[in-house]
């Protein structure tokens, strides 16, 4: 292999931008990273290239270690997204830099430049200046001075990305053209699909720091294991259902789950569809066609040779929809389809069918348990096991030390209150430091879905306005400050819950409302429990116009859902009165409220209706950060 990487891991700050990535490319392959901005692709690149070093992990460049090496030393050529061509030097000059500084006799620079010239297309430009070429005249200089010294790799960071769109098709094929001529083993940073896949003997997807998929483009697309690089390739419809005799059912339609994606007995099971999968037609499909119903036309654009249109169909029952995005109160569903662009559309209803489907494998939700290492820990586990067995979840376990030698001595202990609580199989993390800090960088190094933390055991007596930030001091420093900063949900646990059957949704009108009750529907759904929205008002009578459009639209997305649901209007002088006089009535098992974040999302006034509301209840209080999924 030309280059291997075995476990990197790159931190900057107290942020991993790289996780464990290990990864084989083979000689004269051509490997794309993909990701989006911010999923660590880059820094991959520079590890490779020695322009940084790598916290942990080895880098092997044609079974060389060159992990501890200067850039120099490495063989690898790199080219910049914004060229970094000397500009007081002409193409010539730039092309016979890294010769000159190797000592290249000048006989055999200017023979060198010729070559390369002619091979990127530049003869007879070698005089210029690069203010005297165009940026994709200057990308083939960089491509050029980075052959030059014949490097064993050529590492390219997104090499056209600051092109227009024809001068981009055109340097992808003269790359390529390069690239197959010399036989060369190159790593291609991009954002760009249509890119990755044009050029692409290899894809790795990146996410977060870490290599999710790797392989064919065409493989990729068709066949992939994951939901971000089922929708991150390309358009897709994705819908989630249950696995019911090996078979993957959503409302009344069923298909058979392939052996190599095995999913357990009622498990959800998330199943992918092209929009160039979907039959559109006017008169019913025939008996055994895979059909989803019948929809309106809500949208179409034209894009060249394909239409696009946007359908929306009735809703099936037992059934959630992840892709496209259903806009808050939707309780339909919408599937994207394409068609020739010359097909005209008589009908604004059709029939809509599938021709090709693929079930994705089976995704694991995860809870992030944070073990405090007080006596309240075998009681926060007791719950977190309820939980899981609810929602089928992996646990991983969080202790947080005060120092590294403490941290592995905590393990031990770890260890023995996992067994007793019957989790012996999850797996354990160590840290050591200030406790919210440390439960910060873990969800945010990792892909978790909810955080699960102990708070004093007994309700706290608060005051509401001079006292408005006792309940923060009731409840220490931890909690306040993982609610201030999460970026994950957070569940705030109280002694030992053991049932999920009846959830509180307390909302407010507006987009950070519509985020909760999404996200309480989810875990509603999952636990198979009901969900009673809750809106607090300080007036008799009706709840404004916003309110009531937001409590129908909320009902709607619960309904799409398929989770049971109805609305509770309650009069309050204090909202967090009125919020745990209904959690206490209607007996809850979870109470679900937004954070009130750095800058307050409250109800009204000034008031931290959160706070006051985990102080004083007895019960678990799931808090939604303002920028959850």
């Amino acid at each position: 292999m030309s280059i291997v990487l075995e476990n990197l891991i790159k931190r900057f700050a107290n942020q991993l931008v790289v996780d464990r990535l290990s990864l084989e490319v083979a000689d004269g392959e051509l490997f794309v990273l993909l990701g989006a901005s911010g999923s660590g692709k880059s820094t991959v690149l520079r590890l490779i290239a020695g322009l940084e070093p790598p916290d942990e992990g080895r880098i092997m460049l044609y079974g060389v270690d060159v992990t501890n090496l200067a850039p120099q030393e490495r063989g690898a050529g790199f080219v910049f997204q914004n060229y970094a061509l000397f500009r007081h030097m002409t193409v010539a000059e730039n092309i016979e830099f890294g010769l000159k500084v190797h000592r290249v006799k000048s006989k055999e620079r200017a023979k060198r430049r010729d070559e390369l010239l002619d091979l990127v297309g530049l003869a007879g430009l070698g005089r210029r200046y690069a203010h005297q070429l165009s940026g994709g005249q200057q990308q083939r200089v960089a491509l050029a001075r980075a052959l030059a010294h014949k490097p064993k790799v050529l590492l390219l960071d997104e090499p056209f990305g600051a092109l227009d769109v024809k001068i981009r098709a055109q340097l992808r094929r003269s790359l390529r053209a390069v690239q197959q001529q010399l036989g060369l083993t190159t790593i291609l940073v991009t954002h760009d699909q249509e890119e990755a896949f044009e050029l692409a003997d290899r894809i790795g997807v990146v996410e977060r720091g870490r290599l999710l998929e790797i392989g064919p483009p065409e493989s990729l697309y068709t066949g992939p294991r994951s939901l971000f690089v089922s929708t991150f390739l390309g358009a897709g419809n994705v819908l989630v259902g249950r696995a019911r005799n090996e078979r993957a059912v959503f409302g009344s339609l069923s298909v058979p789950i392939p052996g190599e994606v095995p999913h357990d007995e009622g498990a959800s099971v998330q199943m992918l569809f092209r929009p160039e999968h979907v039959d559109l037609s006017e008169t019913e499909p025939p008996n055994g066609a895979m059909i989803l119903g019948k929809g309106e036309i809500v949208e179409q654009s034209f894009s060249g040779t394909l239409r696009r249109i946007r359908l929306r169909l009735g809703r099936l029952p037992a059934t959630r929809q992840i892709a496209p995005a259903v806009p808050f109160g939707e309780e339909h569903l919408l599937v994207d389809a394409v068609v020739p662009s010359a097909v005209q559309l008589g009908r604004s209803e059709l029939w809509v069918s599938l021709r090709e489907w693929h079930i994705l494998e089976q995704p694991p939700f995860r809870l992030l348990v944070c073990d405090p290492g007080s006596t309240s820990a075998g009681k926060l586990l007791d719950t977190a096991r309820a939980l899981s067995r609810g929602l089928d979840a992996a646990i991983t376990l969080l202790g947080v030390a005060k120092t590294e030698k403490a941290a592995e001595k905590l393990r031990a202990a770890l260890a023995t209150r996992l067994k007793e609580a019957g989790l012996a199989e999850s797996l354990i993390r160590l840290r050591h430091g200030d406790p919210a800090k440390q439960i910060l960088t873990e969800q945010s190094e990792s892909l978790y879905d909810l955080l699960l933390v102990a708070a004093k055991t007994k309700p706290s007596r608060f005051r509401l306005g001079k006292g408005r930030r006792a309940p923060a001091r009731h409840l220490g420093s931890t909690v306040p400050a993982l609610l201030e900063r999460a970026q994950l949900p957070v569940m705030v646990i109280k002694g030992e819950w053991s049932k999920f059957a009846k959830i509180l949704i307390c909302t407010a009108a507006g987009e950070p409302g519509e985020r909760d009750v999404r996200i309480g529907g989810r875990l509603a759904r999952l636990l198979g429990a009901s969900v009673t929205l809750l809106y607090i008002t300080r007036e008799e009578g009706e709840p404004p116009f916003l309110a009531h459009v937001h409590l129908e639209r909320g009902l709607a997305t619960l309904r799409g859902l398929d989770v049971s649901a109805e609305v509770r209007i309650r009069h309050a002088v204090q909202p967090s009165q009125g919020i745990l006089s209904e959690a206490s009535e209607g007996d809850y098992d979870i109470i679900v409220l937004g954070s009130h974040g750095r800058r307050p999302r409250l109800l009204f006034g000034a008031n931290d209706i959160t706070m006051q509301v985990i102080s004083a209840s007895d019960r678990p209080i799931l808090v939604i950060p303002p920028f959850a999924g």
